[in-house]
């Protein structure tokens, strides 16, 4: 075993067996062990050692006029094993507290198999309010997830993210709302210099998040969504001169779930603007430069994307999956682009999955087929004169669940 993954794990362990003995508290410890091997017929933009599937790559020709991209890949990993821990404290007056932590072995883009924080919250709850701090899934993933054996639950049709955050919410037995500040930590916006913290740090202003359902006081709900996030880009220009510089973009959801007995259907719809740092595409680009100082002014690229997810079962278990994603350009011309998947026009997946399911245990199997559309980008940053890549994977999945 590795030794930092020894030591991480009793220190856990002898803290947990500490803090048993509080009065007050209970605790509930919960994880899973997880394999999955797969299979693509293409090279992919992906994360994780190929985990987390997003497009197929463009094709890139050889001399002789081959595609060094229509290569094709095998894998098994298991970082996605999972530990957590529920935790129930003392009540403070009338409200109820609680926290979770839970982490994996997904550490990060370089170091795999190392142990990294997944949540990590406190909840204050009272009656019909409660207020969460601390880092758990991004507001926009939480509204809604699509039910797939594949680790990208949806990306980049849906967000996939964890965040560091204060989140306030207010449900009762017809409508939820909820408002959210969200900072970033292991996900981050893309920039000059590569995906980073450091722009919405500059920024100084939070993501700022606020939803509202309807629902029927069980499973089934329908609800909108408005995001706002703004980063600096750059503190110093080419040129040598501090500049201020920002780049705003607004993101609308809409949202809803019907489910009674084994049936499941889900879908969700998105505008968004320059949400790279949910796994999702997108980017900026810039509209006006100051031939002196080098200082610039930005639009950010608009995207379209949307996905439905029908699922019946329960030992046995299966679905389909359909997701659609359209780059609709800036409201300006634009120049420089920089994001994720800047020169794809338009992207569609198709999947299917089935599993089997007793006490502690699922097994699964899933087929996914994405067909991702490049070109070359417009003044505006819309894509023009395309051609179609795709990419054909087969994910087989054993979970044991404790």
């Amino acid at each position: 075993m590795n030794k930092k993954l020894f030591i991480t794990t009793l220190v856990f362990c002898t803290t947990m067996t500490g803090l048993a003995q509080k009065k007050d508290f209970s605790y509930r410890f919960y994880g899973q062990v997880r394999n999955d091997i797969y299979f693509n017929t293409r090279q992919n933009n992906e994360s994780v050692d190929g985990a987390l599937l997003s497009y197929p790559k463009d094709k890139e020709l050889d001399p002789s006029g081959k595609d060094l991209n229509g290569v094709s890949n095998l894998n098994l990993y298991n970082m996605h094993t999972r530990l957590g821990i529920d935790v129930t404290g003392p009540t403070l007056g009338k409200i109820k507290t609680s926290a979770n932590i839970e982490f994996d072995f997904r550490g990060n883009s370089t170091n795999l198999g190392i142990v990294r924080m997944r949540h990590a919250y406190l909840n204050l709850a009272m009656g019909s309010h409660s207020l969460l701090i601390g880092q758990t899934w991004h507001p926009l993933n939480n509204t809604l997830r699509a039910e797939l054996m594949n680790l990208n639950v949806g990306a980049p049709y849906q967000p996939l993210n964890r965040s560091p955050q204060i989140r306030y919410q207010y449900r009762d037995k017809l409508v939820m709302f909820r408002a959210a500040a969200v900072w970033q930590a292991q996900m981050a916006s893309t920039g000059p210099n590569g995906a980073s913290r450091e722009y919405l740090r500059n920024s100084k202003i939070p993501e700022l998040f606020a939803s509202f359902d309807v629902h029927d006081g069980g499973q089934s709900y329908l609800g909108v969504s408005v995001h706002y996030l703004s980063i600096v880009p750059r503190l110093k220009s080419d040129e040598g001169y501090k500049v201020s510089e920002r780049v705003n973009g607004l993101t609308l959801e809409a949202h809803g779930k019907y489910q009674k007995d084994k049936f499941t259907i889900a879908a969700k719809t998105f505008l968004s603007e320059n949400f790279t740092q949910a796994n999702t595409l997108g980017g900026y680009g810039v509209t006006k430069k100051d031939p002196r100082t080098g200082e610039q002014e930005y639009a950010p690229i608009r995207l379209s994307h949307s996905w439905i997810n029908i699922m019946y079962g329960s030992k046995w278990r299966g679905g389909v999956f359909g997701g659609y994603l359209k780059n609709l350009g800036a409201s300006k011309n634009v120049t420089d682009l920089v994001g994720k998947g800047t020169n794809l026009d338009q992207m569609y997946t198709l999947s299917a999955e089935m599993t089997y399911n007793i006490p502690n245990w699922k097994f699964g199997m899933e087929y996914n087929f994405t067909n991702a559309f490049y070109g070359t980008n417009d003044a505006k940053g819309k894509v023009k004169n395309t051609h179609g890549v795709s990419n054909h994977r087969l994910v087989a999945s054993v979970l044991f669940m404790f």
